[in-house]
C-alpha cells in the first residue's frame, strides 16, 4: 500500500484495496455513510451482464454446455448503462511525492532496492508488448546484463524487472515498470551504485534503440511455448481466458496475452525513452532502516521515511553520464529449440517407468511418453551421499554448496532458462536433486552444462561470504515463522538423528570457511549412488547417456553399503506429550498448535484409510475450530507420512493476543471427541459418498506430463518404486466399510494412543513470558534466536500431559521404529 499512497489524492490507485473494520465499519459510521446501501448501489451499477465475460470448459457437449449456461446465467440483470471509463484519470503518480527515495523497514531480514516508473497506459500496444521487450532485456542474467555485473561485484542476488499485468500494475490510467533487486549486505552499502548500473543499462538500450534480432528471438521463444504448451489447470485456464475476453478483440482471445505479433520499434522506443532517472522512484528495504524511519503507512503500519535523492547522484543522473563498458546486449541464444519431431520407441512400450540401468554406481528409470505426445522431456537425478547428515555443519555446507552452484550456473544457464528449458537444484536431506525439463531438442546441452559446473565446482571468497550471509537471513526467516518452527520441532522429536533448523543456524553463525566447503564438496563428489528418472520424448539410448555423463564426468566410487533415504523414526510412548516453546519473533503474536497422533508402521491399505479419515475430518474441523470457536483462519487436519511412519494431526494457527495455546489444544481435543461421535453416527450413504469422492480424485487424469513425472519421481526419490500406487489405493478404498473407519479412529484415540502436541507460542496477553524456562546461561537475543526456549505446562493440561522440556533428553530414551516403506 505504500506505493499506492504516492498517488494523487482521490485517485483510485491510492485506495485501500483490502478493507477492514476501520474502513468498512468505523469510518463510514463517523461520516454517516450506510455501507450496506453503498454496496447495493455499487452492485446495481456494476453487476450487469453486458460488462461480463464467461468461459466454461468441460468434456460435455456444446449443446449441454449451452443449456447449462442458459439455465444458470440468463437471470443476471442487464442495466444497459455505458461501461465505466477511467481514461480521464491518467498520470496518477505525477506528484511531488513520487520521484524520491523511500527507506522502508521490512518484516523479513532482507535488503532490496525497487526502482519504479509510472508510464502512460500500455495495454493498447499488446501486439507489440513494449514492456515485455524491455523487461526481457532488463531481467536478463547472461553476460553483459545488469545482474551479471552486480553479481560479479557481489552486490546482488536476484533481479526482477517488468510489469506484473495485474489490475494495479496495468490499467487504463497508467502502467508500472519496476525493477526489484535483492541486495547483499555489501550491495545495500552501495545501493546508489546499484541504481546507477540500472540507469547505465537503460541508457545503453535507449542509445542503441530497439533491436529486431532481440524482438524476433523473444517472439520465437513465445511461439514455441504457446504452440507446445501443456494443459493447465482448468480453473486457472478459464479464469485467464475470461480476463483476456475483457482486454482483447475476438481473434486474439487465445493469444493476446502471450504472443508478440508486430515489430514496431517506435512503440518500444517511446516506452523505453521514459525510463530515465529523473522519473524514477526508489524504495530501499532493509532492517538497517530500523530507527531511521519516522513515518508510518496508514493501513499496515509499515515504517518508512521519505527523502530527496542524494544531491551528487541527482546531479550525475541529470548529466550525460558515461555508459558502462561491461553492459551490453545478450548474444544469440543457442538453446532455442528448432526440432519438434516426436521420437519413435526403441524399446517395448510400458505403462510405468522401468529400470534400464542398474550398477553399483547408480540406476536409471525410464519411460517414453505415449500419452501427451509433446516434444518435451523431464530429467531428474538424485546424487545420494551419507556425508550430508553426519553433522549439522555438513548439512549447512551442503546448503552453501548448492546455493553457490546455483549462483555459478545463473549466468551460463540463463539463455536456456529464457528458451523455456528449466532447471532446479535442490539440497535434499540425503543428496543433491537435479531437475531439468523442457524441449528435448536442446535439453542435453543444459544437463551437460549443470554436470560440468558440478564436476568443476569452485568458489571465490567473495561469493562464499555473500552466499553464507544470505543463508543466515534465509535460516532466520524460516525460524521466525511459527508454522515452520512448529514443523521443525515436530520432526526434531520424531526423526532420529535429524538436525534442526536451529542446529543449522547455530553451525552457520559459529563460522564456516571456504576451505571447509571445498573439502566437503570434494568428499561429497568422491563417493555417491546416483538414481535417475527420464521421461518424455526421449529414447532409452539417449536416457542412458544422461546417467553415463554423470558417472564419467564425476568419476566417483560407489557407496560401500546400501543407504536409506529415510530417517529412522522414534516410537512415541503412550500418553499425551507436550512440547511448548516460545516463538522466535518477539513482534509476532501468532501461535501455532499441532496435535499429532502416531500410528506406526502401517500398510498401504491403512494409509488410504487414514486419507479417507482426514477427508471426512476437513469440513467439520474447519466448522468447529474456525467458524464456531473462531480460534484462527489457519485450521486443518493432515495425513502424516513421516519417513514411512503413519499418523494424523490437527493444526490451528491462532494468536497469543486472543487465546492461550493450551486452550486451543483442549478445543482440538473437544473437536476430535465430537468427531468420533459424528463418524459413529455417519450414514452409509454419507460414508459411500466420501469414498466415491476420494476414488474420483485419485482417478482424475493428469493434465500434463509433469504431473505424471512428479508422481513417478516421488516413488524413485523415496526408493519405494510403487508406480501403480494409485491403482492399489483405489482398490483399497472400494473394500472399506464404515466400521473400518470408525474402528481405526477409535484405536488411535483410545487409552493407548500416542499423542504429541507441539505449541509455538506467540507474544501476547494470553501467554506468560516470564514463566519461560531459559535456554541457557546466555539470555541475550542471540540465545533466543539460536536456541529453543521451553515453556511450562499450565494447569489447563498439567494433569493429563507429559511435558517435554528437553527434546534430546526425551528422544534419547525412546525406541526406534524400523525403516519402513508403504508399498503393500
Amino acid at each position: 500500500m505504500l506505493f499506492g499512497s504516492l498517488a494523487r489524492i482521490g485517485h483510485p490507485m491510492g485506495k485501500f484495496f483490502w478493507g477492514n473494520a476501520e474502513t468498512l465499519k468505523h469510518e463510514p459510521k463517523k461520516n454517516n455513510i450506510d455501507t450496506h446501501a453503498r454496496l447495493r448501489e455499487f452492485w446495481m451499477r456494476y453487476y450487469s451482464a453486458h460488462y461480463m465475460t464467461l468461459v466454461v470448459q468441460s468434456k460435455e457437449t456444446l449443446d449441454t454446455l449451452e443449456k447449462w449456461v442458459t439455465e444458470i446465467f440468463s437471470q443476471i440483470p442487464n442495466n444497459g448503462l455505458p461501461k465505466p471509463n477511467f481514461g480521464h484519470l491518467t498520470d496518477p503518480f505525477d506528484t511531488p511525492a513520487f520521484n524520491k527515495l523511500y527507506r522502508v523497514v521490512p518484516i523479513r531480514k532482507i535488503h532490496a532496492l525497487t526502482i519504479t516508473w509510472a508510464l502512460p497506459p500500455q495495454q493498447q500496444h499488446y501486439r507489440v508488448k513494449p514492456l515485455h521487450y524491455i523487461s526481457w532485456l532488463v531481467g536478463h542474467e547472461g553476460k553483459g546484463s545488469i545482474l551479471s555485473y552486480l553479481r560479479k561485484k557481489c552486490w546482488a542476488l536476484a533481479l526482477f524487472g517488468g510489469n506484473g499485468e495485474t489490475g494495479f500494475e496495468q490499467n487504463s490510467t497508467y502502467s508500472v515498470f519496476s525493477i526489484s533487486i535483492t541486495l547483499t549486505d555489501e550491495g545495500y552499502k552501495h545501493f546508489y551504485e546499484v541504481a546507477h548500473t540500472v540507469f547505465q543499462y537503460l541508457k545503453m538500450l535507449q542509445k542503441l534503440g530497439p533491436e529486431k534480432r532481440i524482438f524476433e528471438e523473444i517472439q520465437k521463444i513465445e511461439d514455441n511455448e504457446f504452440h507446445y504448451q501443456e494443459q493447465t489447470d482448468p480453473v486457472e485456464y478459464v479464469e485467464n481466458m475470461c480476463e483476456n475476453m475483457q482486454l482483447y478483440p475476438l481473434q486474439d482471445f487465445l493469444t493476446g496475452d502471450q504472443l508478440l505479433f508486430e515489430y514496431k520499434p517506435e512503440v518500444i522506443a517511446e516506452a523505453l525513452n521514459q525510463l530515465v532517472p529523473q522519473k524514477a522512484n526508489l524504495v530501499l528495504l532493509s532492517g538497517a532502516n530500523e530507527g531511521k524511519c519516522d513515518l508510518k503507512e496508514k493501513w499496515f503500519g509499515t515504517q518508512y521515511s521519505m527523502e530527496d535523492v542524494e544531491n551528487s547522484w541527482a546531479e550525475l543522473w541529470k548529466s550525460n553520464f558515461e555508459l558502462n563498458p561491461d553492459l551490453h546486449l545478450p548474444a544469440e541464444n543457442k538453446y532455442i529449440a528448432t526440432d519438434f519431431m516426436l521420437k519413435a520407441f526403441d524399446c517395448p512400450e510400458t505403462e510405468y517407468p522401468v529400470k534400464i540401468v542398474n550398477t553399483p554406481q547408480g540406476c536409471l528409470w525410464y519411460k517414453k511418453d505415449n500419452k501427451f505426445k509433446i516434444p518435451k522431456a523431464y530429467i531428474r537425478f538424485h546424487l545420494i551421499s551419507p556425508l550430508i547428515q553426519k553433522s549439522a555443519a555438513n548439512v549447512v555446507l551442503f546448503d552453501i554448496f548448492v546455493n553457490i552452484l546455483t549462483h555459478n550456473l545463473a549466468e551460463p544457464a540463463y539463455e536456456a532458462d529464457v528458451a523455456q528449458l528449466e532447471y532446479k537444484l535442490v539440497a535434499g536431506e540425503h543428496g543433491l536433486i537435479i531437475r531439468v525439463k523442457g524441449f528435448n531438442h536442446k535439453l542435453p546441452l543444459l544437463f551437460q552444462l549443470i554436470i560440468d559446473y558440478l564436476a568443476e565446482f569452485n568458489s571465490t571468497p567473495a561469493v562464499f561470504t555473500m552466499i553464507t550471509e544470505q543463508l543466515k537471513k534465509t535460516y532466520f526467516n524460516i525460524l521466525i515463522k511459527p508454522e515452520t518452527l512448529a514443523k521443525d520441532v515436530r520432526l526434531l522429536i520424531l526423526e532420529y538423528a535429524r538436525w534442526s533448523m536451529i542446529d543449522k543456524y547455530r553451525a552457520l553463525m559459529d563460522g564456516l570457511s571456504l576451505e571447509s566447503l571445498l573439502s566437503f564438496v570434494k568428499e561429497f563428489k568422491s563417493q555417491l549412488f546416483v538414481e535417475g528418472l527420464v521421461q518424455g520424448n526421449v529414447t532409452s539410448t539417449e536416457s542412458v547417456d544422461f546417467l553415463k555423463y554423470v558417472v564419467d564426468k564425476l568419476n566417483f566410487r560407489p557407496l560401500e553399503q546400501e543407504m536409506s533415504v529415510q530417517f529412522q523414526v522414534v516410537e512415541l510412548p503412550s500418553g499425551h506429550h507436550l512440547c511448548k516453546v516460545k516463538a522466535l519473533n518477539k513482534g509476532d503474536a501468532n501461535s501455532e498448535v499441532t496435535v499429532y497422533y502416531q500410528s506406526g508402521t502401517r500398510s498401504l491399505k491403512e494409509y488410504t484409510l487414514m486419507e479417507l479419515l482426514v477427508m471426512h475430518m476437513e469440513e467439520p474441523c474447519f466448522d468447529f475450530l474456525r467458524t464456531k470457536q473462531t480460534l484462527g483462519y489457519h485450521v486443518y487436519p493432515t495425513c502424516r507420512n513421516t519417513s514411512g511412519i503413519l499418523g494424523f494431526s490437527v493444526t490451528v494457527g491462532t494468536q497469543a493476543t486472543k487465546y492461550n495455546s493450551e486452550v486451543v489444544d483442549k478445543k482440538i481435543e473437544e473437536f476430535l471427541s465430537s468427531f468420533e461421535e459424528k463418524i459413529a453416527n455417519l450414514s452409509e450413504d454419507a460414508f459411500n459418498t466420501q469414498v466415491t469422492a476420494l476414488i474420483k480424485l485419485k482417478e482424475c487424469e493428469d493434465t500434463h506430463l509433469g504431473e505424471e513425472v512428479d508422481r513417478n519421481w516421488n516413488e524413485v526419490v523415496t526408493q519405494q518404486y510403487l508406480f501403480d500406487r494409485l491403482a492399489h489405493e483405489i482398490e483399497a478404498l472400494k473394500s472399506f466399510s464404515k466400521s473400518d473407519l470408525v474402528n481405526w479412529f477409535k484405536a488411535h484415540r483410545g487409552p493407548g494412543s500416542k499423542t504429541l502436541s507441539v505449541h509455538v507460542v506467540g507474544f501476547g496477553k494470553y501467554e506468560l513470558e516470564e514463566d519461560a524456562i531459559p535456554c541457557g546461561e546466555d539470555s541475550n537475543s542471540a540465545c533466543e534466536v539460536m536456541q529453543l526456549t521451553y515453556l511450562p505446562t499450565s494447569p489447563l493440561l498439567v494433569d493429563s500431559t507429559i511435558p517435554i522440556t528437553d527434546i534430546r533428553a526425551f528422544t534419547s530414551t525412546l525406541n526406534l521404529l524400523p525403516y519402513h516403506k508403504i508399498v503393500k
